[in-house]
């Protein structure tokens, strides 16, 4: 089939089966409705971020800021919206990290496929982690948006007991906290990786000796409108997560009481002004805004 005569059929194609696009973007200009205010986090700059706006079905989904050198998202940032609803997983990858002048529609992930600019499902086999959302599903409001949230520009090689534990504990309490939030909720999910220096073993630090395992975990949340009854809890509230149980107590304090997969994944919820400080001292930032304006109404 020709040039000219395929372009109609891919279309419709594309039309019926659905496409995911992770547009490369320069400053998420394209998908800055998922930030407060419209303004993405401020403070973590660098030649190896990469901005991704995630599109799925012509829509943006949410927005990534993507470690090119560490393979990995630093974080995503979203807005939650709820729906009780299961959908089949699917992996997708993203195009444009392989050359910029791919095709900016995410494709998905084969068994088989391996990339040397991004994680594939093949790093992750027989690795000590499994596959860690960073915008998870159940946030979602719609079967495309939770669909969207199966590409591995959005996930991070996340423990086990993390997971499915302590983490899964800390996004369920969110949804929960969303019922109290009569607007919008806006959520940044995110990473802290390993120190240069750090002495964890090496199959810890990376997986298939590429992508880069975060030591930390993180989440902060932000709702200026919501009820007064609740209101220890908002406008932000943030939390740490230790993703590796050997960790120091100096951040997340590691509980010897708690028992099974948990034990060594303890979550520690702070003020939002105390991740930034965190973030600040690990991210290397003279200084890190999460919020515009710290999430205040005006």
């Amino acid at each position: 089939m020709d040039q000219v005569s395929a372009a109609p059929v891919l279309f419709l194609l594309s039309c019926f089966l659905g496409t995911v696009s992770g547009l490369l973007s320069k400053d998420f200009s394209e998908c800055k409705e998922f930030f407060y205010h419209g303004i993405p986090p401020q403070g973590i700059t660098g030649q190896e971020y990469q901005p991704i706006c995630q599109k799925f079905n012509n829509m943006y989904r949410f927005a990534t800021l993507y470690h090119r050198n560490h393979r990995v998202a630093l974080y995503s940032a979203y807005k939650v919206r709820l729906l009780k609803q299961t959908v089949e997983e699917e992996w997708m990858f993203e195009p444009q990290l392989n050359g910029e002048d791919n095709d900016a529609e995410m494709q998905p992930l084969k068994k088989s496929d391996t990339f040397d600019n991004q994680a594939s499902l093949q790093d992750y086999d027989g690795s000590l982690y499994t596959k860690g959302h960073l915008a998870p599903k159940q946030h979602q409001g719609t079967t495309d948006d939770k669909l969207a949230t199966y590409t591995l520009t959005n996930i991070v090689p996340q423990r086990g007991g993390s997971n499915a534990g302590t983490w899964n504990d800390l996004e369920e309490e969110i949804s929960k906290r969303k019922g109290s939030c009569t607007g919008e909720m806006y959520v940044i999910t995110g990473t802290i990786p390993f120190e240069s220096n750090s002495e964890a073993p090496s199959i810890i630090k990376k997986i298939n000796n590429k992508v880069y395992a975060p030591e930390y975990m993180w989440s902060a949340y932000c709702c200026t409108n919501f009820k007064e009854t609740d209101g220890n809890f908002f406008p932000t509230y943030a939390a740490v997560g230790r993703n590796y149980p050997d960790s120091k107590n100096d951040i997340v304090p590691k509980d010897p009481n708690v028992k099974g997969i948990m034990l060594g994944y303890d979550v520690k919820k702070m003020p939002l002004s105390d991740l930034e400080a965190i973030l600040k001292e690990k991210l290397t930032s003279e200084k890190i805004t999460l919020f515009d304006h710290d999430c205040k109404a005006n």
